[in-house]
């Protein structure tokens, strides 16, 4: 039996939560769903820099945790940009606070 996920705190929902190729309808395109926590893990990570220690704090988790999430998140953007997928935003296990930058 797998452990039950824990809530993961996030800054902010996303002004934008759906991507996709231009030219191709979306009803033609695979869709890969990216968590809340996994696109938090990304702006906390590679869009303000910084190290897995200190946005794990940020969010409340291990840095192992913050580490396996993060790695999740690249796989899948890596899909979507690789094999023309759409992207959307969603889902998860979070609560949204407020969080300062460093």
């Amino acid at each position: 039996m797998t452990r039950p996920k824990y809530c993961r705190k996030i800054g902010c929902l996303p002004d934008v939560n759906y991507y996709k190729p231009k030219g191709i309808p979306s009803s033609l395109l695979e869709e890969v769903v990216l968590t809340l926590d996994e696109f938090e893990a990304i702006k906390l990570a590679d869009f303000e820099g910084l190290y897995q220690e200190q946005a794990a704090a940020k969010m409340d988790i291990s840095r192992q945790t913050f580490g396996r999430i993060i790695d999740s998140a690249h796989r899948k953007i890596a899909d979507v940009l690789i094999h023309g997928k759409a992207l959307k935003i969603a889902g998860g296990e979070v609560r949204v606070e407020n969080m300062k930058t460093i």
